[in-house]
C-alpha cells in the first residue's frame, strides 16, 4: 500500500533499511513519474519550511534529524505539515538502521520482530534502530503496550506520526516516554513559497510553466495549510495547461484542476468546531453560528448530534428568557429525523438563527446546579409531612398531607410548599432584548475572525427583565 506517497510498505507493513545502504532509508529515490509532492520533499532539514518553532539550533527536531540524541518522538500535526518528510530526513542518516511501519497494516507480531532484531543488532555492536510508525493512533492499546519496554531502554528510538490528538489516541505510558512535537499547519506564506519552489525547481516542474498571481492565490487558499494538497493541485493544473499547449496556469485552469476544497474535520476539529458553534450562539453572533454550522454539515458531521446540541443549548443558555426556544429546537431535531439531510439543514439553520438572536438566560442551568449541589451536600432532609403521599389507606393516620393547602383553592393562587426555603440569586439575562429577528446582524465579533479564535463575548446589551424563575 502507499503511505503518504513516501514509501511502499510490504504486506507485513514493515520496510527496513540497513545503516549505510545505498537507498535513502530503504526508500527508492523518487522517479520522474513520482507525484510532485514526493519529488519536492526537502533533501535537508534546512529546506524544511513552516515549522520555525521547531527548527531553532539545538531544538528537538534538529537533534532528531541529526541523530545527536537518541530521543523517541511523537510528531503530531495535520496532513501536509511535514511529518513523513521528517521521517524521510531521519531515514537519510547513514549511521542508523531505519525501519518503517504503518499502523494500518502492522500488528504486534511485526512490532516484536523489529524489536528483537534491534536488540540483537545492539548486542552485536551494530547501529541503533529507528522505528517509524505512521498513523500510530490506529494502533490498539495492546499494540502500543508492546512498544513500552523497547522505548524505555532505547532498544529502538521511536518516531511516530499522528494526525489525531495523542492525549486521546496514544496511551499515557508511551506518551510519557516520548517527546511530543506539535507541527502547525503551514501558513499561506509557507505554502506560497513551496508552490513557487515547485514551479522553478528541477525536481518539480522545472519552469516548464508559469503560474499567474490569481491562480497562485487560489491554490494557496484552497490548500488550507496542507502543502501536499497545494502541490497535487499544482501538478494537475500544470498537466491541464500542457495538454492545451499553454505555458501559463491561469485562474480558470487552476479552478478546473481543483473543484472544491476538502474540509479538514478530524476528532480534534469535531470538539473545537462544536465549541465554537455553541459559543457563537451564546454570544448572539448569528453569522458566526451559521458559519460553524455549515462547517459541521459540509464535513459530514452527524446532523442528529448537531440537533442534540441545539436542544441542550435552548435550555442551558436561552432558558426562560425565551421559553419558545426549546420548542423550536426540539422541532428542528424532529425535522432531522423526519426529513433528513440535505433539506434538514434548513430546519437546523432556522433553529440556530432563533437561538442566536434570542435573549439569553442561564437561570435553569445555575438553578438545577445549585439544587443538585444542595442535595449532595446533605441538605435535603425528610419530605415534610404535608407534602407526603396521602392516597393510600392509613396515610392520613400517619399525618401525611395534613396541613397541605391546594394552590388552586388559595385566593392568592399559590401556597408555600415548605416552611424551609433555599433561595438562589437568579442570573441576569443577556442577549438581544427584543425577539424581533428582522434587524441587522450583530457587529463583527471574535467568533470567526481571520484567526478563528473563539473567545467569550461579554455582552453589554440591555436585556429582557429578569423573570425570577430561579427563586425556589
Amino acid at each position: 500500500m502507499e503511505t503518504d506517497g513516501l514509501f511502499s510498505l510490504a504486506d507485513s507493513g514493515v520496510r527496513t533499511a540497513p545503516a549505510g545502504s545505498g537507498a535513502v532509508g530503504g526508500f527508492s529515490p523518487p522517479g520522474a513519474d513520482s507525484p510532485l509532492p514526493v519529488r519536492m520533499r526537502p533533501a535537508t532539514i534546512d529546506e524544511l519550511v513552516g515549522q520555525d518553532h521547531l527548527l531553532a539550533p539545538g531544538a528537538p527536531l534538529r537533534q532528531l534529524v541529526g541523530g545527536s540524541t537518541p530521543m523517541s518522538v511523537i510528531l503530531w500535526g495535520p496532513p501536509g505539515s511535514g511529518k513523513t518528510t521528517i521521517a524521510h530526513l531521519v531515514a537519510a542518516a547513514t549511521d542508523r538502521r531505519f525501519v518503517a511501519m504503518s499502523a494500518l497494516s502492522a500488528g504486534v507480531k511485526d512490532v516484536r520482530a523489529v524489536i528483537d532484531t534491534a536488540r540483537r543488532e545492539r548486542r552485536a555492536g551494530g547501529p541503533p534502530t529507528v522505528l517509524f510508525i505512521d498513523e500510530v493512533h490506529r494502533f490498539s492499546k495492546t499494540q502500543q503496550d508492546s512498544l513500552l519496554a523497547a522505548v524505555e531502554d532505547r532498544t529502538v528510538t521511536l518516531l511516530a506520526a499522528t494526525t489525531e490528538n495523542p492525549y486521546f489516541s496514544v496511551i499515557s505510558p508511551l506518551l510519557s516516554r516520548c517527546v511530543l512535537l506539535t507541527l502547525q499547519p503551514l501558513d499561506e506564506t509557507a505554502v506560497r513559497l513551496l508552490v513557487r519552489r515547485a514551479i522553478t525547481d528541477e525536481r518539480g516542474l522545472g519552469a516548464a510553466v508559469t503560474l499567474s498571481p490569481d491562480a497562485e492565490d487560489h491554490l494557496v487558499r484552497l490548500a488550507g495549510g496542507d502543502v501536499r494538497k497545494a502541490l497535487t493541485a499544482l501538478e494537475a493544473a500544470a498537466s491541464s495547461a500542457k495538454a492545451r499547449e499553454a505555458t501559463e496556469i491561469d485562474l480558470s485552469t487552476a479552478e478546473q484542476a481543483v473543484d472544491v476544497a476538502a474540509v479538514r474535520y478530524d476528532r480534534d476539529a469535531h470538539y473545537d468546531v462544536t465549541s465554537a458553534f455553541i459559543k457563537s450562539m451564546r454570544g448572539s453572533d448569528v453569522d458566526a453560528a451559521l458559519h460553524w454550522l455549515a462547517r459541521m454539515l459540509v464535513a459530514g458531521e452527524d446532523a442528529r448530534f448537531i440537533a442534540r446540541r441545539i436542544v441542550i443549548f435552548a435550555s442551558e443558555d436561552v432558558g426562560m428568557a425565551d421559553p419558545s426556544a426549546l420548542s423550536v429546537a426540539t422541532a428542528a431535531a424532529h425535522a432531522v429525523e423526519y426529513v433528513g439531510l440535505p433539506e434538514a439543514q434548513l430546519n437546523l439553520a432556522q433553529a440556530v438563527i432563533h437561538l442566536a438572536t434570542a435573549p439569553k438566560s442561564n437561570s435553569a442551568t445555575t438553578a438545577i446546579g445549585a439544587a443538585v449541589a444542595d442535595v449532595r451536600a446533605g441538605r435535603g432532609g425528610a419530605v415534610p409531612r404535608h407534602l407526603r403521599d396521602s392516597h393510600y389507606p392509613g396515610s392520613r393516620g400517619l399525618g401525611h398531607g395534613t396541613g397541605y393547602r391546594y394552590p388552586h383553592d388559595d385566593p392568592r393562587g399559590s401556597s408555600p410548599s415548605s416552611t424551609r426555603r433555599t433561595t438562589w440569586p437568579a442570573p441576569t439575562t443577556t442577549g438581544p432584548a427584543s425577539t424581533d429577528r428582522s434587524g441587522p446582524s450583530p457587529p463583527a465579533s471574535p467568533y470567526f475572525a481571520g484567526s478563528c479564535e473563539v473567545r467569550m463575548l461579554r455582552s453589554a446589551t440591555a436585556c429582557a427583565a429578569r423573570r425570577g424563575e430561579a427563586r425556589w
